[in-house]
């Protein structure tokens, strides 16, 4: 995998542990952390599927 998917995904995966850390201190509500999370989770498959086509070409 590239350096910078690999870099984005870790990124993304840190931001969802953020939030997910958030969850627990009760700062946001279960309904914002199900969407962030959702969102985040969205975002990964992108990242995967670019990698993944990437890797195909080489």
């Amino acid at each position: 995998m590239r350096d910078d998917l690999r870099d984005l995904l870790n990124a993304v995966e840190t931001k969802r542990d953020q939030l997910n850390k958030l969850a627990t201190c009760k700062e946001l509500t279960s309904e914002e952390v199900v969407t962030s999370s959702w969102e985040l989770d969205k975002l990964l498959n992108e990242v995967n599927s670019l990698a993944n086509e990437k890797s195909k070409k080489l």
